[in-house]
């Protein structure tokens, strides 16, 4: 066979075998659902234990999760750089292993400004874990099912968290927190950073095969440690300079920014002279609202990006609107809390979403990573800001500006959805 006919042979994905792509979800899934869940979703059990039992305020031992957050805000613009030099196996393997050697060593500590500097380190190894990892490898290996892919892997990290808490508990429980922060710690070291390293490829052409979704991959790409050089998409630079990127970073500030409100309804459930039991009830509609909603809005944004997006926001304004017009009548809190949480999952679904369809595959880590800033950045001064304002006012006019914002939200995303349909118009006609 000669050279030009080895260029042109083609590798098929035959439809009737396991595609490794599905490996990699579960890879995304196990990071998601304990790397995430165990440092993240995982953290409250802590407070408690850990503040009584070295004498520190509840309050301030919590300011370690701030300081991971910010730290992670200002680790992604690097992180998103790390994944597109040396790949997402790497890059994740060892953020993972920082992570499991991080909450070791949390189980030895003894004052307050240690655990400040494990949350910094945590931060940096989650920046890479909780916000590239998965809408970075799900854009490289899949071509069809792609929201549906993301929102099973961001929904990972809610059931890793009902998972892990009670058995997190009941080791603290029996055997202090110390053997807590080492127990989950030797799980992410010992158990899932293997199994990053070992199974997660860079892209489709490391395993010889075609991304879900396409049959086949030319010979030479299969060969070929790299990314795809015919990637289709806009470049990091060429994003940098677009009036859209910043249109998306706007977007997904609203949105986390607006995803905060979930840390303020058992409060608002409570003031309305519900129970405490309702309170809770309330906050669980929320996120069973997240959970559903992840999985569904990946399979609409599978079939209509500007769906997802009206879904995401409108849902949210609805459920805002429901908590403050029927704010004394149960059921109706329930059903706003749980619309709300569909907002609350459009933060990682939409944006990641919003993102391919936008700009495309060819930098995505990198691009993605900017946007991702504005995720830690909302999450980080919006919490507090809604509190401040709902106590100088009051929850209704905290939700109403809420409402505005998600409103401005959708207008937003839309206009991006223009932008990238214009795009995609004019290089069909060149």
């Amino acid at each position: 066979m000669n050279n030009s006919n080895s260029e042109n042979l083609k590798i098929s994905s035959s439809p009737g075998n396991f595609h490794y792509g599905y490996v990699i979800i579960i890879c995304c899934c196990l990071m998601m659902g304990i790397d995430v869940g165990l440092s993240v979703s995982c953290a409250g059990i802590f407070y408690q234990p850990v503040s009584q039992s070295l004498g520190i305020p509840f309050d301030s031992f919590g300011i370690y999760m701030s300081v991971m957050f910010i730290c992670s805000s200002l680790f992604l613009s690097t992180a998103g750089g790390l994944m597109q030099k040396f790949g997402a196996r790497k890059t994740l393997t060892v953020s993972s292993a920082i992570l499991g050697l991080d909450m070791l060593a949390m189980g030895c500590f003894n004052a307050l400004w240690q655990f400040y500097v494990a949350g910094a380190i945590m931060g940096a190894a989650l920046a890479s874990l909780l916000y590239l990892s998965f809408p970075t490898l799900v854009n490289t290996w899949f071509r069809t099912k792609v929201g549906i892919m993301i929102g099973i892997c961001s929904a990972a990290s809610g059931i890793g968290g009902i998972i892990f808490n009670p058995l997190g508990g009941v080791i603290i429980t029996s055997f202090g927190w110390r053997a807590g922060y080492w127990a989950f710690g030797a799980i992410i070291l010992f158990i899932i950073t293997p199994v990053i390293g070992l199974l997660i490829r860079n892209t489709p052409a490391d395993k010889g095969v075609a991304p879900v979704g396409e049959s086949t991959i030319s010979t030479s790409e299969s060969i070929s440690s790299e990314a795809p050089k015919n990637e289709d998409g806009i470049s990091y630079k060429e994003a940098l300079h677009m009036p859209v990127l910043y249109t998306l970073v706007v977007f997904a500030f609203i949105l986390m920014a607006c995803s905060t409100f979930n840390l303020f309804i058992p409060k608002y459930v409570d003031s309305m002279s519900f129970s405490i039991e309702q309170s809770a009830l309330a906050a669980s509609a929320v996120m069973l609202g997240v959970t559903g909603g992840k999985l569904v809005l990946g399979w609409i944004n599978d079939r209509n990006c500007m769906l997802g997006v009206i879904v995401t926001t409108l849902f949210g304004v609805f459920g805002l609107l429901l908590l403050i017009l029927f704010g004394h009548t149960f059921p109706m809190i329930l059903l706003g809390s749980f619309l709300f949480g569909w907002e609350y999952a459009g933060c990682t679904v939409q944006t990641a979403m919003l993102t391919s369809h936008v700009f495309g595959r060819k930098e995505y880590a990198r691009i993605y990573s900017i946007i991702s800033i504005a995720l830690a950045a909302g999450g980080g001064l919006a919490s507090g800001a809604w509190g401040v304002l709902a106590r100088a006012t009051s929850f209704a006019t905290a939700f109403y500006v809420g409402i505005g914002m998600l409103i401005a939200g959708c207008l937003l995303g839309l206009y991006a959805l223009r932008v990238a349909a214009k795009r995609i118009k004019n290089l069909k006609i060149a």
